[in-house]
């Protein structure tokens, strides 16, 4: 039978022509094909408790993913996009850890607790250690031990010679200080310590220190220093952690919290800036930090010269839809910058949006996120 020209070509590019306009309407339709599963967290019926085998210990078990309960009367007024986010599962663990961070030729130990709680607990490592306290200061937050020259258990703590007592009388004076203060972030304390030592020696007459050594009239320590100071702060964490079953709390110490190191300001109600009560350095660590907690990327930065570029888009701004699966991760843009200004003695945080962005995000919304993050 004979064929008419073309008929051939035309019959196989049938199934190719309906295939690509099926791709087609998909794609033009978006995510209207797919089911919108997220209402159903909010309506799905709890399930049966797991039951767990006689022999088996039910402390091992635990929930992996833990999932938010949702009140009913709440349920009904909820739509897809207010469903609540997961609880943080690293809230428990900064509870229980005890962290030596270092910055800039400096060390201290932050836990995650109030100032009036951890006073009495370092109050008693100095004496169990045979340090003892000297002189002390609730308001400064500062703890000067007795001489260390005369104790065994001392002495080793603060890595002086192990020769006999009565060889210590003709080596300098060694007292430790420790230094109490609120944290940068709320409801939390930061701890250093230091060993001082005097020009006179112990066998001298001359009492030394006859009182509180001013905190600020130290210079930087030297590595050896440090390396000690961390070791030191290493081992206090490890006392506190231990007792936190058995904490105490003073009222004199309390008084360290009345004024937070990072502070938002803002005119007629709106947000104009973060001012932080640290010095330049310290500021421009922590502002880094709230950046990487809050998902914020960095995409340039000159801390010489004070500024970070960021990409502060939305998760909605963000999101490339229906194509992502066809393209590769975007890449960060610049779509804020960051300024940092010492003056004063204090420094001075501030945002501004890039030329060309034109997304939801103002600046004193990305300067009020850094403050959760901050503070």
């Amino acid at each position: 039978m004979p064929v008419l020209s073309r008929t051939r070509k035309f019959v196989a590019f049938r199934p190719l022509a309906i295939t690509s306009g099926l791709l087609l309407a998909v794609a033009t339709s978006g995510c209207s094909l797919i089911e919108d599963r997220s209402e159903r967290y909010v309506n799905e019926k709890e399930g049966d408790s797991l039951t767990l085998p006689e022999t088996a210990d039910s402390s091992r078990f635990s929930q992996v993913m833990p999932i938010r309960s949702v009140n009913s009367a709440d349920a009904s007024q909820m739509y897809p996009s207010d469903i609540p986010r997961p609880p943080d599962m690293t809230s428990e663990i900064l509870e229980e850890n005890y962290v030596v961070e270092e910055l800039d030729g400096r060390a201290w130990l932050l836990v995650n607790d109030v100032p009036g709680r951890i006073w009495p607990a370092v109050t008693a490592y100095m004496n169990e250690q045979n340090l003892g306290v000297a002189h002390d200061n609730p308001q400064l937050g500062v703890l000067q031990s007795e001489l260390a020259n005369f104790s065994m258990r001392a002495r080793e703590l603060l890595e002086l010679s192990s020769e006999p007592a009565e060889a210590t009388t003709a080596e300098p004076k060694t007292v430790l200080q420790v230094r109490i203060a609120p944290g940068v972030r709320r409801k939390t304390t930061e701890i250093q310590v230091r060993k001082l030592t005097s020009d006179t020696t112990a066998e001298e007459s001359e009492p030394w220190p006859s009182e509180l050594i001013s905190w600020r009239g130290i210079s930087e320590p030297s590595i050896e220093q440090l390396g000690l100071q961390k070791r030191l702060l290493a081992d206090l964490g490890e006392f506190l952690k231990a007792r936190e079953e058995s904490k105490s709390f003073s009222r004199a110490a309390s008084g360290m919290v009345a004024k937070p190191l990072v502070k938002l300001v803002s005119e007629n109600d709106k947000v104009q800036a973060i001012q932080m009560d640290l010095d330049y350095g310290r500021s421009w660590a922590e502002v880094n930090r709230s950046l990487i907690e809050s998902n914020v990327d960095v995409v340039d930065l000159n801390r010489s010269e004070g500024w970070l570029f960021v990409d502060a888009r939305t998760a909605d701004e963000r999101d490339p839809g229906w194509f992502s699966w066809f393209s590769d991760k975007e890449k960060a843009r610049h779509t804020h910058t960051i300024n940092l200004v010492e003056r004063d003695g204090q420094v001075r945080v501030t945002a501004e949006e890039a030329e060309g962005y034109t997304g939801d995000r103002r600046a004193e919304d990305l300067l009020t996120r850094l403050f959760d993050y901050l503070y």
